[in-house]
C-alpha cells in the first residue's frame, strides 16, 4: 500500500532564497521532524537517519532532476522506498509557495496505521510551516545554496511522467537538493 502525500505553505520570501535554502540538505534536521541527520555525499546523492514512530532508520537518497528556483526531485536508493518533489513557484517578488508531494511504502504496522489516519500529512504540514519559520525568520537569508542543474534522466519522457512513480505520474523529489553550502562545500550550509 503506497502512500502519497502533497502539501503546500506560501513563504515570505523571495523564490530564490525559499530554493537555496531547501538546497542545505544537512540543515533538515532543523525544522523535519524525525529527521535525525543528512549527510550530502557529493551533489546528488545524500544519506539519511530519520527516525519513524521509535524506530530509527538509515537510507541513501539520489537527487534525480532539479532545476534552480522551481524544482527539487529524488528516491531513495537504498532502505526505507520513497520519492518525491519539491517545487517553487514565485508569488510575488518577496513571496514563494513551497509544495511538496512524497511517495512511499510505510513499512510495519504502525506506519501502515499512522498513513491511514493522516498521520504523514499532519508531518509534512508541520514541517512545511517550521521551514517557513525558519525562513523567515533569517528575513530571507538563506545559509547557502546550491545552483547546480541535474536533468532529469528520462527527460525524453513524454505526458504522464516515468512510470513506476506512483498513481500521480509525478516526477521523484527529494527533501532537498545537492546542496552547495555557503563555504562552497556540498552541504556545508545549514537552515
Amino acid at each position: 500500500m503506497a502512500s502519497v502525500v502533497q502539501e503546500s505553505i506560501d513563504v515570505d520570501v523571495p523564490v530564490r532564497a525559499a530554493y537555496n535554502q531547501w538546497t542545505q540538505f544537512e540543515s533538515f534536521p532543523n525544522f523535519m521532524e524525525g529527521v535525525e541527520s543528512v549527510q550530502q555525499i557529493d551533489d546528488t546523492h545524500t544519506h539519511w537517519r530519520i527516525k519513524v514512530g521509535g524506530n530509527e532508520r538509515e537510507f541513501d537518497a539520489a537527487i534525480t532532476e532539479q532545476h534552480p528556483d522551481e524544482r527539487v526531485a529524488w528516491k531513495s536508493t537504498g532502505g526505507t522506498k520513497h520519492a518525491g518533489v519539491v517545487t517553487f513557484h514565485r508569488l510575488a517578488d518577496d513571496a514563494t509557495r513551497v509544495t511538496v508531494q512524497m511517495d512511499w511504502e510505510p513499512e510495519g504496522l504502525a506506519e501502515k496505521a499512522g498513513a491511514v489516519i493522516g498521520a504523514d500529512e499532519r508531518r509534512v504540514k508541520g514541517d512545511l510551516k517550521r521551514f517557513k519559520a525558519f525562513i523567515e525568520r533569517r528575513g530571507g537569508q538563506e545559509s547557502g545554496g546550491w545552483r547546480g542543474d541535474v536533468p532529469r534522466p528520462d527527460a525524453s519522457t513524454t505526458a504522464g511522467g516515468p512510470a513506476g512513480l506512483g498513481s500521480t505520474g509525478q516526477q521523484p523529489a527529494s527533501p532537498g537538493s545537492g546542496g552547495l553550502g555557503s563555504t562552497g562545500q556540498p552541504g556545508a550550509g545549514g537552515f
